[in-house]
């Protein structure tokens, strides 16, 4: 195990501690169906058009999943950083090609579990089933309570409620991506920064 390897795997390992309870024996068979990949800063992990095989755990750097609107911009719908995921869950879970690209824009070290081991793994352990039950539970409504967001706040609110929940992460995140993300332009979102909205 190098030794990158090794501190992906234990953050992993960490990850899945504070969900749920797994045996030993449990927890080293579920790390062991994932894979390291190393990414590249711009780097493109899905494009539209591929079925996305694998679900991506960053043990650390940073990637966005985007898609092309009909002006050819793109347009962030997610970001996961260290002990998130990422992936087009849609493409994953219906096996239909992917409509979103997944891109590093850090250079990034995922651990990685493809859709067929997952099947596998869930239909031998009921523990494990919960797992990833859980996760589809919580990124439900994580996408449930963005919408609403998008819906009844203000552009500023927004703003102020992602500088809330992820302080550190609006100065790691490229600014087009996080106002595309936040559903404003670059120019705006820079106008909110520089607070000279009015």
């Amino acid at each position: 195990m190098t030794a990158n390897r090794d501190h992906s795997v234990n953050a992993l390992r960490q990850h899945f501690q504070s969900k749920i309870s797994l045996t030993p024996t449990e927890t080293e068979e579920l790390l062991a169906a994932f894979r390291e990949k190393i990414l590249k800063k711009k780097q493109i992990l899905l494009k539209p058009g591929q079925v996305a095989e694998v679900r991506n755990y960053v043990a650390s750097g940073g990637l966005r999943a985007y898609v092309l609107d009909k002006d050819g911009n793109d347009q962030t719908i997610q970001f996961a950083v260290e002990d998130w995921w990422i992936s087009d869950y849609n493409s994953y879970v219906t096996r239909q090609p992917a409509t979103m690209f997944v891109e590093a824009f850090e250079d990034s070290i995922v651990l990685q579990l493809d859709y067929e081991t997952e099947m596998k793994l869930k239909k031998s352990n009921h523990a494990f089933e919960t797992i990833f039950r859980m996760m589809a539970e919580r990124s439900a409504a994580f996408q449930q309570r963005r919408i609403i967001l998008a819906i009844t706040q203000s552009a500023q609110e927004r703003y102020a409620e992602f500088q809330k929940r992820y302080p550190s992460l609006s100065h790691r995140l490229p600014q087009y991506a996080l106002a595309t993300y936040l559903g404003m332009t670059k120019e705006f979102l820079s106008k909110i920064r520089n607070n000279r909205v009015k």
